[in-house]
């Protein structure tokens, strides 16, 4: 391989398995335990490349799936590569387009996100065909998936050689092998082929990256459900693999996320890095950060911002809440994101109440901060020693609140 890819570990958090370290790519260093921020499709919804930088983001990762369709990826080549096109200059992530395969697919026939929950799915597009009485828009075979784009209901087909050269023509500096994510739901016999399945499509993805060449890093996927031996057999084989580094998918029950990061990360190598794809709600930054786990992405804080829901130390704040309406100190005053050093809580509850654009870009920086900067905060306490006393009092103020 010709990855420009580099990882140190600086420090070690004592009887567990996280680590703060240094991810050198061809666009600049991440510091890790870091998280990602989602910019879908080439843009963090509703800010600029200055807004995610200001708020103290290092990288962004951007969605294949929804690239190809929309501009397309040799659009997006044309342009100069992701970088330039949407003008960030850090690092870059793009995933391997397998979750829109559970999305589109077993996702919507069980309707279940990756917590299991058969409600609030993270893709719900309208319904194109029909197969088997059941609404989806993929199906899957050995060599690959063929789906119906949720925009226009035309026919497409990624298999894992085709995902690397989509993934290779938007120019991320880190890639990831094409999977399949399975519903948390699905049977032990179904985890398992799933599972066979995205291990023998990650040698092939390997084959293809290797033959494109070019400094791209090329991260593996263990999967293997809430089972731990399958789990840990999937571990070993990603780790015999020559990968820059790994992603762990899928989908969990709740409460078997923490069990889980353990079974993988006691197995993958220590020298490499480990990116949670698609989890990052603040109350499971602290676990995942002690077991083991670099980088994070989620759409969460820009989607929970959308809907009025913002990111404090206490918990989540409906800022449509009627108490908020004459409410004139900044969402929490010892924030230093450009939304609570300009802008009230009574505000941002005239914004989202009357419906103005503004009322999404401010909400979204607020919350993205809060999370980016957790993360660094959850970094320092380990280089500091005293993760688990940070850990402790934070989650004691911190309330998860529904909307």
């Amino acid at each position: 391989m010709s990855s420009e890819l580099n990882f140190k570990i600086e420090k070690r958090l004592k009887d567990r398995l996280g680590r703060v370290g240094i991810l050198e790519t061809p666009h600049g260093k991440i510091e890790t335990p870091a998280f990602i921020v989602v910019g879908t499709k080439a843009t963090v919804k509703s800010l600029s490349p200055e807004d995610v930088k200001e708020i103290g983001a290092q990288a962004v990762l951007a969605n294949t799936y929804h690239l190809y369709l929309e501009p397309g990826d040799e659009l997006v080549a044309n342009a100069g590569g992701l970088h330039k096109f949407m003008n960030w200059d850090g690092p870059t992530f793009t995933d391997s387009g397998g979750f829109q395969v559970f999305s589109l697919g077993s996702a919507m026939e069980d309707k279940a996100n990756k917590f299991g929950s058969k409600t609030n799915l993270e893709v719900q597009p309208p319904s194109v065909c029909k197969e088997d009485s059941v609404s989806k828009l993929s199906k899957i075979d050995e060599d690959g998936v063929t789906f119906k784009s949720h925009i226009d209901g035309t026919s497409h087909r990624f298999t894992p050689e085709r995902s690397m050269e989509i993934q290779h023509n938007l120019g991320a500096d880190i890639i990831f092998a094409f999977d399949e994510c399975t519903s948390p739901l699905a049977s032990r016999e179904y985890q398992k082929e799933a599972m066979n399945r995205t291990h023998r499509w990650a040698k092939r993805s390997l084959d293809r990256h290797n033959e494109l060449g070019g400094p791209q890093s090329l991260f593996g996927i263990v999967q293997g459900g809430r089972f731990e031996d399958l789990r840990k057999e999937s571990a070993k084989e990603i780790a015999s693999l020559p990968f820059d580094g790994f992603g762990i998918g899928g989908s969990f029950e709740k409460e078997d996320v923490y069990k889980a990061l353990v079974w993988v990360n006691e197995v993958l190598p220590e020298n490499k890095p480990r990116h949670f794809l698609g989890i990052g709600a603040v109350e499971d930054l602290f676990g995942g950060i002690e077991n083991g786990v670099d980088t994070f992405d989620c759409v969460a804080p820009t989607r929970m911002a959308r809907n009025g829901a913002l990111e404090t130390k206490e918990g989540r704040m409906n800022i449509m809440n009627a108490k908020f309406k004459t409410d004139f100190t900044p969402i929490e005053s010892d924030c230093e994101c450009y939304t609570c050093k300009n802008y009230t809580r009574a505000y941002l509850a005239h914004l989202f109440r009357a419906e103005e654009l503004l009322a999404y870009r401010l909400a979204s920086i607020h919350n993205l901060h809060f999370v980016v900067n957790l993360v660094k905060k959850i970094r320092q306490s380990i280089l500091d020693d005293n993760f688990f006393e940070f850990k402790e009092e934070f989650l004691k103020r911190y309330k998860v609140i529904k909307l």
